[in-house]
């Protein structure tokens, strides 16, 4: 996934389809297995980029439900 600021992503998240969201929380979930690899053998240099990403799988959750109980 690319950095992106949150508003913009959430905006771009709430545009996708929920199968769409499904695929990007896969993604995402993918993401943050690696970087807590790298992370356990000392290869990650940007730390931050853990919370980043787990922030992103939170908001994409969010959408999810948002979605799926039919709110905006």
């Amino acid at each position: 996934m690319i950095l992106v600021k949150s508003k913009e992503f959430v905006v771009e998240l709430k545009g996708k389809s929920v199968e769409d969201l499904n695929k990007d929380l896969v993604q995402a979930k993918r993401e943050l297995f690696n970087l807590r690899f790298q992370n356990a053998t000392n290869q990650l240099d940007n730390t931050a980029r853990i919370s980043d990403v787990r922030k992103n799988i939170a908001r994409i959750k969010t959408v999810i439900t948002q979605k799926e109980k039919g709110i905006s």
